[in-house]
């Protein structure tokens, strides 16, 4: 398997083109799952304050043996933690449960619309950026309107947008708006788990085609989008097989035919439920 490509984002850091999703991954097996991950070759580590396993990110960086500055680290500020203050504080502990000096990408987890500080937690992540807690911002779950707002009240564009993404939810209009704006797009769920999605006659048919697995196909078709999947798994095999996409490529017409299978979000009400998908 070769070396997951990465991009540069629009502060000028690089970031990997496919990621680790780390939800539910606790205790030693979890540690585990994560170290065979970096040893496949996953350089992006994706946690958050409601993962409950941060500390267990960070001792699988260490138990690794992966130069740090390899890989990045990326979580995300809870619902619970909005505000300027409330974000910068947030981080600090992030910080002290994951054992390292500078979070790679922090992000926030949800605009958490009804408390409506989601601007105020933003200038929180600027400024912990300017003191150096944290090398890359951005958000989660944000729609077009939210994201324009951060941008006209801060003049600071995100990082990184991570969405509900998969064939069913492609997410045209949002990608699009990115793209105008340099914001690089993150898919979670991006398998659409708990769905029929892998056994759709398209995607078996394009993996024989290519020799690859549904699951390939759609991770391909995900990187070939210009978004980063963060697929999440245990397995070892598994995981080799989710990062191996980067050798054969979707035409133009395969990615349409495989867009072509929307009907919309999986996933209603508080996305944080579901990001084990």
């Amino acid at each position: 398997m070769s070396a997951i490509p990465t991009v540069t984002l629009n502060d000028g850091t690089w970031f990997p083109e496919l990621g680790l999703g780390t939800y539910n991954l606790r205790g030693e097996e979890g540690i585990a799952a994560i170290v065979a991950a970096i040893d496949s070759g996953y350089r992006l580590l994706d946690t958050a304050v409601n993962y409950e396993n941060e500390r267990e990110v960070g001792e699988a960086v260490r138990r690794s043996g992966v130069d740090r500055r390899e890989l990045l680290v990326a979580s995300k500020i809870p619902g619970r933690h909005h505000g300027r203050q409330e974000a910068i504080d947030s981080i600090k502990g992030s910080l002290d449960l994951l054992g390292i000096d500078r979070i790679d990408l922090q992000l926030i987890h949800w605009p958490n619309p009804s408390v409506g500080k989601y601007v105020d937690t933003w200038r929180g992540l600027v400024e912990a950026r300017e003191q150096g807690l944290v090398r890359s911002i951005g958000v989660s779950n944000f729609t077009e309107d939210q994201l324009t707002e951060l941008i006209e009240e801060t003049g600071v564009v995100p990082a990184v947008n991570q969405v509900e993404l998969h064939p069913y939810f492609p997410q045209e209009k949002l990608r699009a708006f990115h793209a105008t704006h340099g914001i690089r797009t993150e898919s979670w769920s991006p398998l659409a788990r708990r769905s029929e999605l892998l056994t759709e006659q398209i995607l078996t048919e394009l993996a024989a085609v290519h020799d690859v697995t549904p699951t390939q196909v759609v991770l391909r078709w995900h990187t070939q989008l210009g978004s980063t999947p963060i697929p999440k798994s245990a397995d070892p095999d598994r995981q080799r097989e989710n990062a191996d996409v980067f050798g054969f490529t979707l035409t133009d017409d395969q990615l349409a035919a495989i867009s072509a299978l929307e009907r919309g979000r999986l996933w209603d009400g508080d996305p944080l439920t579901h990001e084990e998908m």
